[in-house]
């Protein structure tokens, strides 16, 4: 009358628990898979947005015009005036103007 009927109660508990350890080294698993995609997506992403910042300042130091050398011109300026050339007015005028004043 008491007769064993179906699976025992620790046969039931120990399936379940098999169930869930491998269900959850199996989501762990998929966790690290996703961490990993990620991580290397955020380094790509990482990358390009450095390599945009070194191209972006490259381009801003190459379209920066040279200052223009005015000690050349107003020595050129002087010898002209030395050699009478132009005139001590002109030698002011063009001065002022090189130096914007």
């Amino acid at each position: 009358m008491f007769g064993r009927r179906g699976p025992g109660l620790v046969r039931a508990a120990a399936t379940t628990a098999v169930v869930a350890g491998t269900a959850g080294a199996v989501r762990h698993r998929q966790d690290q898979r996703y961490a990993a995609k990620e991580q290397a997506a955020y380094t790509e992403q990482q990358a390009a947005y450095e390599q945009g910042i070194a191209d972006q300042q490259a381009a801003a130091s190459a379209a920066q015009p040279a200052t223009p050398d005015y000690t050349a011109e107003l020595q050129q300026l002087a010898q002209l005036k030395a050699q009478g050339i132009i005139t001590e007015e002109e030698f002011e005028a063009k001065k002022r103007q090189i130096l914007g004043i």
